[in-house]
């Protein structure tokens, strides 16, 4: 038999025979077989290009003599011929992106039709946290009954039920405004298309970080599996979690924990048709010149919303001009401020053709992550939003301990799955003895103390390689016994089921030492997520529910109508942190009407 010998964080293997081994000072003990650590999460987006190129947006002078698409195709041929690869092109803008060598680079600056050549700047999603091919379903008939259970804190505080459910019976009103006849395009990192919640609604997507119509993430050189060896990467949940604070369906549940609401959630607006464009790769990160074309993609779908929650800290001159273009299209954008709690917003939420969208907490209080500015234009729920996520990945967790059943918190990233065995005392589990010498690789369950100065994700490393197959972790602090913050830093299919209990109940758990245990973590289609990007699609929301109301309105009058209708949390009038305010549906609603009543 060989076993395997660890040697450092990510790590080279090494088998060796059976033989007496060296003293423990000389190398660390030996650990079960298949008990290897992962390979580090994929790289983001601007580490990826290892061969020296990276990619840049060109913006060149049109040929006077020439169509745009003319003028385009002729300086793609130039930026081919000083070496480059074309990505995308832009006639509209006189864009083309590209992947150069910094020696093209600088052919391509010394050009006389170039006017610029930038980086192609790296997006990101602003959501704080946490495959299948994409269905041919093109919409259908969406839910009009449910359960109130189904109203959310976040939909209840910007007034959604009061438009469409104004009795409160969980049905909605016959001719109400819910959204019907409204297209909302979800520029994010696609979706799962296997939730309920969601199907309904979605008429249509593209994938522009693959270029294909997977939109859970594919197989892309920059976007390997959101699925990965059975691993769940943040990127794709973070779209379905958006999407479906918009339009996730009434009555149309999936796998709830338990004592939640078995139909799961509603959006706010529950009739709107999806369209789901997808820039963000599994690590969360996009770039410029994907998110300019899904910009022109929703346009060419019908979209009357764009929801974007994501964004750079730069701005980006042609990316501006194609907001602006929107616009004066018929579309209106509404993006996200950012995370990084400065006192700047982010792009494209910065842009004067764009609504930037901050976060509140459900008190109303400014939630302290949120960027602001001059240039807010509203606040919506943003801290601990349930809505959608990936199917089966947002873990809960129970533990089956002397006939007695105790809900537990799992870990982040803990591994999904049940196991019975003996319960073994792994103390503060800093290395792989620390679980004692009658262990097995046949597997057991420890039990393993919090503190020492040591990451949860060493811990359980340690208790893996000495054979558990799943982990109790132990509080040692009575003023967190919600367990929130404990996480194994990073998705992988190395890990086992593990969950947290409470100070009290790391007692009881002791008292339980050599006895059968169960350790249950199950995953659920639901997840509370914090950030603007979680604001965001609230005000998507509102502002299709008033579209909804009258399809003549313009852009510019539904944005009207959100600002002028929002509930002021901050000084009178509109300030840098809260914008004009809390959006509000059935304000909103009952402002366009009035101001911008329907013609017949």
């Amino acid at each position: 038999m060989k076993r395997w010998v660890w040697l450092g964080l990510v790590g080279s293997l090494v088998a060796c025979s059976e033989k007496k081994p060296p003293p423990v000072d000389d190398v660390e003990p030996q650990a079960c077989p298949g008990t290897s650590e992962v390979s580090l999460p994929d790289m983001p987006r601007e580490q990826a290009l290892t061969d020296g190129t990276e990619e840049v947006l060109i913006t060149f002078r049109p040929r006077v003599s020439a169509s745009a698409k003319a003028s385009t195709d002729a300086f793609a041929t130039e930026v081919v011929r000083a070496g480059g690869q074309v990505k995308r092109r832009f006639p509209s803008l006189n864009l083309v992106s590209a992947r150069v060598t910094p020696e093209a680079r600088e052919a391509l600056a010394q050009n006389p039709d170039v006017v610029s050549v930038r980086p192609n700047r790296v997006v990101r999603a602003f959501g704080m946290m946490p495959r299948l091919p994409a269905s041919a379903w093109l919409g259908g008939v969406p839910n009009t009954v449910g359960s109130v259970g189904e109203y959310t804190q976040g939909l209840r505080m910007v007034q959604a039920p009061e438009v469409w459910d104004a009795n409160g019976d969980g049905v909605l009103d016959p001719g109400s405004p819910s959204g019907t006849g409204i297209k909302v395009c979800v520029v994010d990192s696609g979706w799962d298309d296997r939730h309920p919640e969601l199907k309904a609604a979605y008429i249509g997507g593209k994938d522009f970080v693959d270029d294909d119509d997977e939109l859970t993430g594919g197989d892309g050189p920059l976007d390997r599996s959101t699925n990965r060896e059975g691993v769940v990467v943040w990127g794709g949940g973070h779209g379905t979690h958006t999407a479906a604070t918009i339009a996730a369906q009434l009555g149309a549940g999936g796998k709830v924990r338990p004592g939640q609401e078995v139909n799961g959630v509603v959006g706010v607006a529950p009739t709107v048709s999806l369209l789901i464009a997808r820039v963000l790769d599994v690590t969360g990160s996009g770039s410029t010149d994907d998110v300019i074309a899904a910009i022109e993609w929703c346009q060419s779908q019908g979209a009357h919303i764009a929801s974007l929650s994501l964004g750079s800290a730069e701005e980006d001159a042609a990316e501006k001009q194609a907001f602006a273009t929107a616009l004066q299209r018929g579309m209106l954008s509404i993006a996200a401020t950012g995370n990084s709690g400065a006192s700047r917003i982010s792009f494209p939420a910065a842009y004067d053709s764009v609504m930037a969208v901050g976060a509140v907490r459900f008190s109303g209080e400014w939630a302290d992550f949120s960027q602001f500015g001059p240039q807010t234009s509203l606040v919506g729920p943003g801290v601990s939003v349930l809505s959608a996520t990936i199917v089966g990945t947002s873990p809960f967790a129970n533990i089956v301990a002397a006939g007695a059943d105790i809900a537990t918190t799992p870990l982040e990233y803990s591994g999904i799955g049940t196991y019975t065995n003996r319960l073994v005392n792994c103390g503060l589990g800093d290395s792989v003895l620390s679980c004692g010498e009658g262990v097995t690789c046949d597997g057991f369950v420890a039990y393993v103390d919090r503190g020492g100065g040591i990451l949860f994700s060493e811990k359980a490393r340690n208790v893996i390689r000495a054979g558990a197959k799943a982990i109790i972790i132990g509080n040692d602090k009575a003023e967190e016994e919600d367990e929130r913050g404990f996480t194994l830093t990073d998705p992988s299919p190395h890990w086992v089921p593990t969950t947290a209990v409470t100070l009290a109940l790391a007692g009881v758990m002791k008292g339980q030492i050599g006895q059968q245990v169960t350790v249950d973590v199950s995953g659920s289609d639901y997840l509370s997520q914090t950030g603007t990007s979680m604001a965001t699609p609230h005000v998507a929301g509102v502002a299709a529910l008033v579209w909804s109301s009258n399809p003549n309105l313009t852009p510019l009058q539904v944005r009207e109508s959100l600002e002028k209708s929002a509930r002021e949390l901050g000084p009178a009038g509109r300030d840098v942190q809260f914008g004009f305010g809390l959006v509000q549906a059935a304000d909103a609603v009952g402002y366009a009407r009035q101001k911008f009543p329907r013609v017949p």
